[in-house]
């Protein structure tokens, strides 16, 4: 069996990288360590360093993912800034700053890069689009769960508990991994 390690504590990416992968013969085990995040423009770059650096570190291939919410109204904003945003700011700021806004459009962009040791990282990216409500509603989740209404439904994902919310995620990512790793 192939092995893989994906370098995140998030239940729910790894749920979604086991049933995608594991079909394919690979395992997918997870570790929880803080990477270095550079300062860059998109969230793919900051998905490609920290893998490059988790894949040496640990002597292992690794999965490491990134992922920025951007809103179409606030040109982008926060976009890489979401992990800094969510502590500072919060849900309630990102909606005081969109207050007024007509277009609430937004998506999530994930980035995943896969990793060797001693090799560059290959990227796969998926997109869920949705838009931002006016105000929190729901119970389940974690910030932005609360205000972000995926396409195609009309209340947040916040309204939906664990096993049903992480459906409303694209796997184009993965679905891309998938081809990939069974092409190599």
């Amino acid at each position: 069996m192939k092995k893989v390690t994906y370098v995140t504590g998030n239940w729910a990416k790894i749920e979604s990288a086991r049933s995608i992968l594991e079909p394919l013969g690979y395992v997918v085990d997870n570790i929880k360590m803080e990477t270095p995040e550079i300062q860059a423009d998109d969230v793919t770059e900051v998905a490609k360093y920290s893998a490059k650096w988790a894949a040496n570190e640990l002597n292992t291939p690794v999965l490491k993912n990134d992922t920025g919410l951007f809103v179409e109204g606030l040109n982008g904003f926060p976009g890489v800034y979401t992990h800094y945003v969510d502590d500072t700011l919060g849900v309630d700021g990102l909606l005081k700053l969109m207050d007024g806004l007509d277009n609430r459009k937004a998506y999530f962009k994930e980035c995943i890069a896969y990793c060797e040791p001693g090799s560059d990282p290959i990227v796969f990216e998926g997109i869920t689009n949705g838009i931002i409500d006016t105000k929190k509603s729901g119970e389940y989740g974690w910030s932005w769960d609360f205000v972000f209404i995926p396409d195609g439904e009309n209340q947040t994902l916040g309204c939906f508990p664990d096993d049903e919310r992480w459906k409303f995620w694209s796997l184009d990512a993965y679905k891309e991994l998938t081809k990939y790793l069974e092409n190599k």
